[in-house]
């Protein structure tokens, strides 16, 4: 009780240790790097870097489809099965790397920092930019209702944020999929902080946090690498087919089965079906990436800072009508865009981007948080052996 008023002279409780992360897990400074924009060290994993840096393009080729896609039922197909499959793979690495998440205090100040704060940032930038770039004045700014890409910064905010309990339960696995299906079948819910989408990704993120290094190493097998290719073959004449069939909104899971107009019971086993569906195309994406360092290995540092900003590019262009123009809706065209979707997103992972919106990507706000005391002692203490040698 009165530890805090020793004399030098007296027993004091030992501090706390500095916690590691969990084995297979970088280091909370490594995982920072990868919004800060710092050049990846010896410790991070090629494999992970370029898993990330692949699935990103994913995206923004997959949002540039968008204005296009109604035109051609193979585009369409080729739209369902990307976004079957993209961000799962994101969320599950998202997950993976939070598996060394705690209550800690610089651990806390970090997840405000690297996704409270961008997400406030550009929550109000893309509504601004939409009311007076593209002249949208009825565009209304809220941070409670995530607008556009923003809503994944939300969702992994709450996920993180919530990683103890999954750590804890016996079966958390199984508990978000529970979660999920009864997402699914509840449209009170709302547009709030898009807990919809929240809830119905979880099971990826909790997946994530349940995987350990050798869980990749067996989906990156030889033979796991020439069966994934007939799988996604399957895969992509299964999308094919449902085009007329079945809407793409599923896929976004931002709705439950009563606002699709389909009977309640549809809700969980789409969740179900689109899980299974998803995992094993993830499965064939994680096959196909590669574990050697690449020429785009470093870009995977930078996958939030292409992903926040590829945004306003999507939208100036939709809305100036640059994908109205004819050309742009044949197969030459739709290369040209999927090409130039790509380089853009390549681009904005680059680091003199990444130290560009460093400050708003990852500011580091030491103004604002009070200074861990067990931390500055152990400081101090490492300092101390240090000062006698120099002052002996």
């Amino acid at each position: 009780m009165f530890d805090a008023a020793s004399t030098p002279g007296q027993s004091r409780r030992p501090l706390p240790p500095a916690q590691s992360p969990a084995n297979g897990v970088p280091s909370p400074r490594t995982l920072t790097s990868e919004q800060s924009g710092t050049r990846p060290g010896k410790g991070r994993d090629s494999f992970f870097d370029n898993a990330k840096y692949l699935a990103i393009v994913l995206v923004a080729v997959g949002h540039s489809w968008e204005p296009l896609k109604d035109d051609s039922r193979i585009l369409e197909a080729l739209y369902s099965f990307v976004y079957a499959f993209h961000m799962p793979a994101f969320i599950i690495i998202s997950g993976y790397f939070s598996r060394s998440f705690d209550m800690r205090p610089d651990r806390l100040k970090r997840l405000v920092t690297g996704v409270a704060v961008p997400y406030i940032v550009f929550e109000t930038a893309y509504p601004l930019f939409n009311r007076f770039v593209n002249h949208v004045p009825d565009q209304d700014i809220s941070l409670l209702d995530p607008w556009y890409l923003t809503w994944f910064l939300c969702a992994l905010f709450v996920w993180r944020l919530t990683t103890p309990i999954w750590k804890m339960v016996r079966h958390p696995l199984a508990l978000a999929v529970g979660l999920a299906m009864l997402a699914s079948v509840s449209p009170s819910i709302g547009d709030d902080l898009d807990l919809q989408r929240v809830l119905q990704f979880l099971p990826y993120f909790v997946l994530g946090l349940c995987m350990k290094p050798h869980h990749f190493e067996l989906v990156r097998r030889r033979w796991v690498r020439i069966a994934s290719v007939p799988v996604a073959a399957a895969a992509l004449a299964i999308a094919w087919w449902s085009v007329p069939r079945m809407s793409t909104s599923w896929l976004y899971h931002r709705q439950s089965a009563q606002e699709f107009g389909a009977p309640w019971w549809c809700g969980p086993l789409m969740v179900v079906g689109l899980l299974a569906c998803s995992l094993t195309l993830t499965a064939c994406f994680f096959a196909w990436v590669p574990g050697r360092r690449m020429w785009f290995t470093s870009l995977g540092a930078g996958t939030l800072c292409g992903y926040l900003l590829h945004g306003f590019l999507v939208k100036y262009g939709d809305h100036q009508g640059w994908f109205e123009h004819s050309w742009l809706h044949h197969p030459l065209g739709e290369i040209l865009v999927s090409a130039l979707a790509a380089t853009a997103v390549t681009l904005l992972c680059t680091a003199p981007v990444r130290r560009l919106f460093r400050c708003v990507m990852e500011p580091r706000m030491d103004w604002a948080f009070k200074r861990d005391a067990a931390e500055s002692a152990r400081e101090r203490r490492r300092t101390e052996p240090v000062r006698e040698k120099v002052s002996a």
